[in-house]
């Protein structure tokens, strides 16, 4: 990130040097009036010529340029540390960003965890579903036992029901003779 930076300032230094030129070789209407007559040979009227004391120097533009390059280097100054701070942000932003993505799983990273999670569920589902099964079977052997413990008790209570029936007809027949 060095280079652009170099390039930038390398840009505005040029930049300067353009506008220093092109303020020096500016011209002011009296400038233009004495050139014209130095090509003639003739003095505009109420100028002098180039020599004498009356005459504008060339240096009393200079301080107003001095001012205007100093201004525009300060601000390109200025421009140019602006710049170098938001690199540095941009990137301190980009080190971040990349070391937020290094930290984020990839595709095949989470596709194999949810492979393991299910997996893992099915295997437990597959678990209490035996387990189910099993307690199924256990109650249909409990419930047949059952049902057939009381068939046994049924066909016992009646044939003691029976027993008792024929033994009741027989008591009361001995009964009744007596009486």
């Amino acid at each position: 990130m060095q280079r652009p930076i170099g390039y930038f300032s390398g840009i505005t230094i040029f930049l300067a040097g353009v506008v220093a030129g092109i303020l020096t070789t500016r011209s002011t209407p009296e400038q233009t009036a004495d050139k014209a007559g130095r090509d003639t040979g003739a003095t505009p009227a109420g100028s002098q010529p180039a020599g004498s004391a009356g005459a504008i120097p060339e240096t009393a533009a200079s301080p107003d340029l001095k001012r205007a390059v100093i201004n525009l280097e300060s601000r390109l100054v200025a421009q140019e540390t602006a710049a170098a701070a938001r690199f540095a942000q941009i990137e301190a932003r980009l080190d971040e960003n990349s070391a937020k993505l290094a930290e984020v799983p990839s595709t095949a990273q989470i596709v194999s965890a949810m492979e393991q999670l299910l997996s893992k569920t099915m295997v437990s589902l597959d678990d209490r579903l035996t387990t189910q099964a099993h307690s199924i079977e256990v109650l249909k052997t409990t419930v047949s036992q059952t049902d057939s413990l009381l068939e046994r008790v049924l066909e016992s209570l009646d044939s003691l029901q029976t027993d008792s029936e024929s033994s009741n007809t027989t008591e009361d027949g001995l009964f009744s003779r007596a009486v």
